[in-house]
């Protein structure tokens, strides 16, 4: 590899500033990361006062955004998991780009890491199923991979994340990305792993907002 490439392929943290939400439902802290390759910003939800080492990185789809599926699975599953596991929401700088939302879910690797925590999960949804299964082995703390509704464009480096777990979530009446997307996934993918079909689920899992939210804290809480 060469100079140049490895710098095309690097981001590193320069600073950190706090920024307000103008949605005042948002919950969490405002938390802008400035990079190397632009400001990512964020939100988390971590209570200082009672340090943790465990960590989740939680990203969108293909249009980024801070919520999730399943009516903002992220924001609630954040301050549910807080202050006992600490919560990193990643609005893409640039959505749509694997390469760059790579990037950025790195950027927020290295920011968890650097703060002392060093058990990670990655969550992505749809675009970022693909994301969050190319990003991590690039970091021996992410411990595991949990990938909704993803595609599979991006994901064929599925078999490198052992021995980090993978789960794979999938609605059976997705007609945005079948659920067959997953089953290729999880065929690529080597053990641990494990593909869930949720009956009745689109790609937004509205339907079936507490059937996911269950699956996915319960697998949460066995990987730490």
């Amino acid at each position: 590899m060469t100079t140049s490439d490895e710098e095309h392929l690097s981001i590193r943290i320069t600073g950190l500033q706090e920024w307000k939400f103008e949605d005042p439902k948002q919950i969490g802290r405002g938390l802008i990361i400035k990079t190397t390759r632009g400001d990512l910003r964020t939100i988390v939800h971590h209570d200082p006062n009672l340090p943790t080492t465990r960590g989740i990185i939680w990203v969108g789809g293909a249009s980024g955004g801070f919520d999730g599926p399943a009516n903002g699975l992220y924001k609630k599953m954040g301050e549910k998991l807080n202050p006992n596991i600490t919560s990193l929401r990643v609005d893409y700088r640039m959505p749509n780009d694997l390469i760059e939302c790579v990037m950025d879910t790195l950027a927020g690797v290295s920011f968890l890491v650097g703060t002392g925590h060093q058990e990670l999960i990655l969550v992505g949804h749809s675009f970022g199923g693909a994301v969050v299964i190319k990003s991590a082995s690039f970091s021996e703390q992410v411990k595991s991979v949990i990938a909704l509704a993803s595609q599979t464009a991006g994901a064929t480096e599925a078999n490198l994340l052992t021995p980090r777990s993978l789960l794979l979530i999938h609605g059976d009446e997705d007609t945005v990305l079948t659920h067959q997307c997953s089953q290729t996934i999880f065929d690529w993918a080597e053990d641990p792993k494990k593909l869930v079909l949720i009956n009745g689920a689109s790609h937004s899992f509205r339907e079936t907002e507490e059937e996911l939210t269950e699956t996915v804290e319960k697998w949460i809480h066995d990987v730490f």
